[in-house]
């Protein structure tokens, strides 16, 4: 693999781990596509940082436990703000 690519995926991994960002909003940071993003965390980086793998896992584990609370706050806001 290229060292760009693993650059990439590390420093989209430690992104994640520290922030607890979505991939969506990994995606926006770092001007790439949400499936590459995707890609990158959940299969390329398992074998270039094992460790790191398993921290980015755990965030994108909760952050899909939650996925449905946000979707329903979001809707909230959005007819909050219509209503005024």
């Amino acid at each position: 693999m290229c060292d760009d690519i693993v650059d990439r995926v590390i420093k989209e991994g430690e992104y994640i781990v520290e922030t607890g960002a979505t991939v969506r909003d990994t995606a926006k940071v770092f001007h790439f596509s949400k499936s590459t993003v995707h890609k990158d965390v959940s299969h390329r980086l398992y074998f270039i940082d094992i460790n790191l793998y398993m921290k980015v896992k755990k965030v994108l584990n909760l952050n899909l436990a939650e996925r449905h609370i946000r979707g329903g706050e979001a809707t909230k806001r959005k007819y909050q703000n219509k209503r005024k």
